[in-house]
């Protein structure tokens, strides 16, 4: 197989070439591993490579593969969260030096079971708490549609390597928007499914008070459909469980969608504003619902952006401080502002000076969000907005300023931390941040299933996301959306030159 030929196909269609014996496993990882050398060097989407463990899983394959999962299927790892037995897992991050996990992570397990061929891990920001993916330990990841762009984060080497065509699918995590604005930056479809649908931990479960959520970032929607079919289901000691899905969600695909009532906005939700090509996709994108036979309706969102960001930021700064000691403790070494991005370090230091008091009213705040807004949007079938508040921003946009690195270098050594407490001066801090990221976050607080579906372009070329966010527990009604979309409005023939 050539790879003009390979990229054509998507993770479904390779496992189904596989079963019937028209390629081999080899084969393909071949030329996954050529076509990652070969772009790599400019995308910088892979940090770590496998090729061991990956012709050790070809060994363990199955002599006959019946093709309904993923055997013989080149695939990428994100290197956060999902430890992978034997292997380093770093978090983007110099303070996970030497960090290497014993056992696999129950991700890691079924994707495992399910003959993905696992041959490198990708790059993400330190600890996946920054929209963009510009690690100081691993250098930043870059946009395949332009070079000069980011492919967003946390997940960016995850989007940048199946954009560039290395992988048809690749494992992504979403804790504030990580796998739908990667998706959004690079053209893909990415669905962070309801909270507790798909496993996380053991040993790293209900991350940032249940808001992760792990999937993956693919070119077709019945790539993430079977996926999530495959890594769906509790597992023993899980604390949160769903009812199962009635049938598959593969299967479900092939019902169109039909008469759905479509809530829309071009509300700037976390942002001070929406761009204005982000507003007329959406409104666009109306348009092609409207075509479909849908209903749609504007709404406004009930959301208060200061309240929200001080919660949700309060929280994120809390799990930061954790997330330091438990690895002190694990190490067995003493963390300090040399092993941390200065960002991360203020991140932590704040996390450590808010109280015990300033946590537990956060999350009694983002309660009260959810309660509200799931009640507000319970009578539609999903809601519709931008996924990013803006097209994809460039590498290093989303960096300290250097005033900025002054300020949170200033809390190492300055008595100020009833300052940094403020809410003026956290939503200041984060302005650019939710500027960018500024619809996607509150999907990852109610816990409800959300998608970024790849319909639209931007004047100078980039990609232009649609988010559809559904009800709990219905990540069956997004998907055939998704699928009905694809139809009508395909995206998989649109690749980027590189």
């Amino acid at each position: 197989m050539r790879f003009d030929e390979y990229v054509r196909h998507d993770a479904v269609s390779l496992a189904q070439l596989l079963a019937r014996g028209e390629v081999t496993a080899t084969e393909l990882l071949d030329i996954a591993w050529r076509r990652m050398e070969e772009v790599n060097p400019a995308i910088n989407a892979v940090v770590r490579t496998m090729r061991p463990q990956a012709e050790q899983a070809i060994r363990d394959l199955p002599s006959r593969p019946t093709g309904d999962g993923f055997a013989g299927v080149p695939f990428l790892l994100k290197d956060l969260i999902c430890g992978f037995a034997g292997v380093p897992m770093e978090n983007g991050s110099r303070a996970c030096r030497g960090k290497i996990p014993k056992g696999d992570a129950e991700y890691v397990a079924r994707i495992k079971a399910a003959g993905l061929v696992t041959f490198g891990k990708t790059n993400t920001p330190e600890f996946g708490i920054t929209p963009a993916t510009d690690p100081e330990l691993t250098g930043s990841a870059r946009n395949p549609w332009n070079l000069q762009h980011s492919p967003g984060g946390s997940s960016g080497g995850a989007a940048a390597a199946v954009a560039a065509g290395v992988v048809p699918m690749a494992s992504a995590s979403d804790g504030g928007g990580s796998i739908r604005i990667p998706a959004s930056c690079c053209g893909l479809f990415g669905l962070k499914p309801t909270r507790g649908r798909v496993p996380s931990g053991p040993h790293q479960a209900d991350g940032w008070y249940g808001a992760i959520a792990e999937l993956a970032v693919s070119w077709s929607v019945r790539d993430s459909a079977r996926m999530l079919d495959r890594l769906q289901g509790p597992y023993p000691g899980q604390l949160l469980r769903l009812a199962p899905p009635e049938g598959s969600y593969e299967s479900l695909i092939q019902r169109p969608a039909e008469g759905l009532t479509i809530a829309y906005s071009t509300d700037a939700a976390l942002g001070e504003s929406l761009d204005p090509e982000c507003k007329a996709a959406v409104l666009a994108t109306v348009r092609q619902l409207e075509a479909l036979g849908h209903r749609c309706e504007e709404v406004s969102l009930p959301i208060d952006r200061e309240e929200f960001i001080y919660a949700y930021s309060v929280l994120v700064c809390a799990e930061m401080a954790a997330t330091r000691r438990s690895l002190e403790i694990e190490l067995g070494r003493r963390l300090g502002p040399a092993d941390f991005e200065a960002r991360s370090w203020a991140t932590i230091q704040l996390g450590s000076l808010f109280t015990a008091a300033d946590v537990s009213l956060a999350v009694a705040t983002l309660h009260q969000f959810s309660r509200q807004w799931m009640t507000r949007f319970d009578r539609y079938d999903a809601l519709l907005t931008s996924t990013l508040g803006t097209p994809p921003v460039r590498v290093g946009e989303l960096c300290p300023t250097t005033a900025e690195l002054f300020e949170v270098k200033a809390l190492r050594f300055l008595p100020i931390g009833w300052l940094a407490k403020q809410k003026s001066f956290v939503v200041k801090s984060g302005r650019r941040i939710f500027n960018f990221a500024s619809q996607t976050m509150p999907a990852n607080v109610t816990g409800q299933p959300s998608m970024s579906v790849p319909l639209h372009t931007s004047r100078s070329g980039l990609p232009i996301g649609m988010m559809f966010t559904g009800r709990w527990g219905e990540e069956g009604t997004l998907l055939r959306l998704a699928a009905q979309l694809e139809q009508a409005h395909p995206w998989k023939d649109r690749r980027p030159s590189i």
